[in-house]
Order: C-alpha cells, then sequence, then structure tokens
C-alpha cells in the first residue's frame, strides 16, 4: 500500500504557503509560496480605484486568496513529487479575525461592480483597526449590562474580532451591510469555496465571533448596540459550528480540477493560523504555552479547567484540543517592530557594512548588541507601535523608547526593541499565572526562532524553559495534522500531533543571573506599561485622534466629502468614495 499525504495550507498576512505531509510521521514532502498580488492595502485601495483609506484600516482581496490556492497547491505537489491520487485531505489556516461579506453564494461583495469602491466591502484582515469605537462601546454596554461572556476575553475586546467589524461596517457602510449575506472569517470562506458547503469553525467562532456555550450575545444586547444590529447573527451567520479536525465536506470537482486533486478528498474545518501550531509542534498538553514568533506573536496554552484571565484575548472549550480550555493571548506587533526600525532608523553605514559582509541588517545589529551588559543601553521601551493585544486590547496606544541620549547606537535601540517585545510577553505570561493558569513550558515557532539571542533573552526575561518547534512551516504543518483528523486516519488531534508533529525540548534554559538583572528593567517596563496604558496619561490616544483630525483636514482640502449615515457631529465627516 502505497504511502498517503494529506495538504496544509497556511495563509498568513503577505502569503499563502501549500505543504505536502506524509500521514505516518510527518515528513514534510514539498512545498511552496506565493504572494498575494495586492498584499495589505492600508493606505490606498489598489484593487480597486486606488482611493486613499482612512488611518487604521488594513484590508485584503479575496481573488489573491483564490489565485494563492492555484499555485501553490500544484506548486507544492510538483516539489513533492508524488502521485496526487495519493492525497486524502487538505487542512488550512488563516490569519484572524480576517472578515469578508459575501452574497449566498460566497461570493464576495466587493468583486462585485456595485460595491467595488466600497472600503467596508473588501476583506478586512486581522489588523485593520478602523473598529476600535465599536469595540470599546461594546464592551462599555458588557459592563454595564455584566455580560457573562465578557470575562471569556479577559473583560475586554479587541477591535481585531469580527463582531466590532461588522459594526463598523453597519454603521459605515450601511449600504454594504444591508447587501451582504453572509459575513463570515477567512478560514470559513475558504472551506466553503472548496467544497460548497458553510460551516463555521469551532475555535475561530469561540474566539473571534463571540460563540460561547453554543450562543452568541443575546439580541436584547445587540439591539442595545445598535437597532439595526439585533439579528445579525441569527439572518447572517447562520451555519453549522464543526470542532477541531470536523470534515466539512469533500473537495468539489471544479475545485479537485483546477487544483490536481482527487474529488471528494477530506477538507477540514479551519482553523486560526497561531493555533494550529501548538499541533505541530507537539504542545498540546496542559500547561504547554504555545509561542508563534513572527511579524505579531500569539501565546495560546491548554489548562484543565476555565479561568478568568484579565486581558487574555479568549478562552473556548476545547479550542486547542478537546478535553481541555484553550486560552489566548498575543502581541499585535513583534517582528513588524523590528522590521519598521531596519526601514526607518538605520545609517547606511549600516546597511553598508551588512551589504560588505553578506548578512542582515537584522543579523549585523544583533551582533552588535548582543555582548552588552543588561541595562548597558540605558532604555526601555514600549511594543505598542501596532496598538496592544494582551493584555491592555487598545489598537489606540503606540510605540514609546525612553531614555535615548546623544550616544545612543542604533544596536542600542534595537536591543531595547527586542527586550520590550520580551517584556510584553512576561506580562502575558504573568496574567495567566496570576489567575491560576499554570505555564510550565514556553514551546517556540515561527520566523523569530532563528534569532537565537532574542531566543535566550526570551527565555531569561520571561523565566521559563524554552524548547523549539522543528518545522520551519509551522502553521502548514498544524493545518495538515488537522487535515489527516478530518480524512480519518486520527481518531483526534492529539494522536495526530504525537504522530506528525515534532520539537525539541530544552534548547534554552533560564540564566538565573541575567535574569535577575532583568527584573528590575521589567519593574520599569510595568510603571510605564500601566502610566500609558491604563489611563494615568492617556497621550497615545489623544495623539491618536490629532493624526486623524489631520486627515480629516487633508481630505477635506483634497475634496468633497460626507457624513456617516444620520450622524451630524463635527468628527463623522469621511472622504466621499
Amino acid at each position: 500500500m502505497s504511502d498517503k499525504y494529506v495538504i496544509g495550507l497556511d495563509y498568513g498576512t503577505l502569503s499563502g504557503r501549500a505543504l505536502v505531509v506524509r500521514v505516518s510521521d510527518g515528513a514534510e514532502m514539498g512545498t511552496d509560496v506565493y504572494e498575494y498580488p495586492h498584499a495589505v492595502m492600508d493606505r490606498t485601495l489598489t484593487a480597486a480605484d486606488n482611493q486613499k483609506l482612512p488611518p487604521d484600516f488594513a484590508l485584503q482581496s479575496p481573488a489573491d486568496y483564490i489565485e494563492t490556492l492555484e499555485h501553490i497547491i500544484p506548486g507544492a505537489l510538483k516539489d513533492a513529487a508524488i502521485d496526487p491520487s495519493d492525497v486524502i485531505g487538505i487542512g488550512l489556516d488563516v490569519t484572524s479575525a480576517t472578515v469578508i461579506a459575501c452574497r449566498s453564494d460566497g461570493t464576495p461583495l466587493c468583486l462585485l461592480e456595485d460595491y467595488a469602491d466600497e472600503p467596508h466591502a473588501w476583506v478586512k484582515l486581522w489588523k485593520h483597526h478602523g473598529a476600535q469605537d465599536q469595540a470599546d462601546r461594546i464592551v462599555k454596554l458588557a459592563q454595564a449590562r455584566r455580560e457573562p461572556w465578557l470575562a471569556r476575553y479577559g473583560g475586554i475586546l479587541s477591535s481585531e474580532m469580527l463582531m466590532p467589524k461588522v459594526l463598523e461596517t453597519l454603521e459605515w457602510a450601511p449600504r454594504v451591510y444591508e447587501a451582504t449575506d453572509v459575513f463570515c472569517d477567512a478560514l470559513d470562506w475558504l472551506t466553503w469555496q472548496l467544497t460548497g458547503e458553510l460551516t463555521f469553525a469551532a475555535g475561530d467562532s469561540g474566539y473571534k465571533r463571540m460563540y460561547q456555550d453554543g450562543q452568541y450575545p443575546s439580541r436584547e444586547f445587540l439591539r442595545n448596540l445598535n437597532p439595526e444590529f439585533e439579528d445579525v447573527f441569527e439572518t447572517k451567520m447562520d451555519a453549522p459550528v464543526l470542532p477541531l479536525g470536523g470534515r466539512v465536506g469533500g473537495l468539489t470537482a471544479d475545485f479537485a480540477a483546477r487544483l490536481g486533486l482527487p474529488e471528494g478528498i477530506a477538507v477540514a474545518s479551519g482553523n486560526i493560523d497561531a493555533h494550529v501550531t501548538a499541533a505541530a509542534i507537539q504542545a498540546v498538553e496542559n500547561g504547554q504555552m504555545t509561542a508563534i514568533l513572527g511579524t505579531s506573536a500569539c501565546y495560546i496554552v491548554p489548562g484543565p479547567e476555565l479561568k478568568e484571565v484579565p486581558g487574555m484575548f479568549g478562552v473556548v472549550d476545547g479550542g486547542i484540543v478537546d478535553g481541555s480550555w484553550g486560552f489566548e493571548a498575543g502581541q499585535t506587533a513583534v517582528g513588524d517592530i523590528f522590521a519598521w526600525f531596519i526601514d526607518n532608523c538605520v545609517p547606511k553605514s549600516y546597511a553598508d557594512e551588512a551589504e560588505r559582509r553578506a548578512i542582515s541588517l537584522h543579523e549585523l545589529l544583533t551582533e552588535k548588541c548582543q555582548d552588552q551588559e543588561v541595562g548597558a543601553h540605558g532604555l526601555i521601551g514600549l511594543d505598542w507601535h501596532n496598538g496592544n493585544r494582551s493584555v491592555l486590547a487598545d489598537a489606540n496606544l503606540s510605540g514609546l523608547l525612553i531614555g535615548q541620549a546623544l550616544t545612543t547606537t542604533p544596536e542600542d535601540q534595537y536591543r531595547a526593541l527586542l527586550e520590550s517585545t520580551a517584556f510584553g510577553a512576561r506580562t502575558i505570561i504573568e496574567s495567566f499565572r496570576n489567575a491560576g493558569v499554570a505555564i510550565n513550558e514556553l514551546i517556540v515557532a515561527g520566523g523569530l526562532t532563528k534569532n537565537t539571542f532574542l531566543m535566550q533573552l526570551l527565555c531569561d526575561i520571561c523565566r521559563v524553559p524554552l524548547s523549539v518547534g522543528l518545522t520551519q512551516q509551522p502553521g502548514a504543518r498544524g493545518s495538515a495534522v488537522f487535515g489527516a483528523v478530518a480524512a480519518g486516519v486520527y481518531p483526534d488531534v492529539k494522536a495526530a500531533s504525537a504522530a506528525m508533529g515534532a520539537k525539541e525540548e530544552g534548547v534554552y534554559q533560564v540564566d538565573e543571573e541575567r535574569a535577575r538583572l532583568y527584573d528590575p528593567l521589567f519593574a520599569e517596563y510595568t510603571t510605564l506599561h500601566d502610566y500609558f496604558g491604563r489611563g494615568a496619561n492617556p497621550v497615545m490616544h489623544r495623539l491618536k485622534e490629532l493624526r486623524r483630525e489631520a486627515h480629516i483636514r487633508a481630505e477635506r482640502k483634497a475634496g468633497p466629502l460626507l457624513r456617516r449615515q444620520g450622524d451630524h457631529s463635527e468628527d463623522a465627516w469621511i472622504p466621499e468614495t
């Protein structure tokens, strides 16, 4: 009998990847990657009319997802050099919550001529933060009504979630909202396309769509937010919710022909990009925290019982593996901060040196800063360049670097930014531990694991031993694990992870001397964190508001403006589209 394979699809922020995986042992046979033609539209709607976008928008084109699919699966099959008839399943993950507005047949509104010039009709990527006002109102109302589900999200709610984004569409683009038959996250849209069956994934539904204990927020609550929002879940999100590893359906004949795969093979219910990593790196036992470190960071950990953790991003029964509560938190920018610094704050002489030595600027700066004594640069940073996800859930916060002098060097600043992201991770870990959620091991995955200095720094600052996932493609491999479960090869995710996942245990151990030296720096970070993040000085909010007002003034000078429907306040002006 020939070997059997599954394909794991990993849809990231800028590209999609396919990985062909052998089901017997998780061997990675072949892969392919494709960059989205329109990438992230955060300044200009390049996929349509090139109109300028407001601040905090981050949009994508769903057509890019399908174009990517049609490249990466044939490419991965070719690279693997296997018989496509031996492929028995597909699993996939997508960044969350990446929200698509569709017609009843699955056609995204943005791909219809009548809505192509409506920014709110396009895919709202996970880092679209235009719905912060809606998120704040949801939390305020839930607190006033003492809604029990709010505690499942740490008592706060990020603007990245589906509900604030959909409410934003209703209030800023009612024409789009009215024309939408289905609002869904991209992971459910993709399985819908592949199978012709609309379902919602249980993990994503719990973490991102407010689905807890088999129900959504009440009609009364939704009506109090906005009378037209009362029936949003029952009329625009009416589909069955499937468990992790559940089979959505079989691959359609159309997509089988387009992708070069057998018709009818199993398509697993989609999952959150970060969450599938736990299965890929054998981090599915209680107390094992998965840390996915890339452009942003996500931290997930299973626990035996429900705990209310202030500032967590969510907790879902069976959200990582059946039989455990899955806790989630995250940072909205990690690698993105380092990339921003490289792109904007490094002198040409450094770039010339890196080019001469044939190394990256990241490698050069790490080399220059790694032998410094702890605290020698005299700096503390706040890692909020793209807002804060956990434990404050505030998209209006911004980055900070304090302590600079005329002698401060680029490597000083770079190291301080590395440390700031580790301090943010420790803040999250301590929040979990203080609430009674055990964290015994940190298992890391993602592109940043290549920086061994950063990994040791993270280990020392967080005071947790670090293991390392052995796959370079944790998302795609994790998705393949779920594809194998949907195909019936393994009875559950734990069994599939044991066979198909891989990690190296205890690669980094805590250096107690460095850990002790970092403690006072972390105390200063915490002081700044609370001062700027918990309301003592809302200067970051005011600066964001001043920027927004400047944007409005500039748009006013550029052309006609119109007001949000039914709103006559001065700050309701938005560009005419």
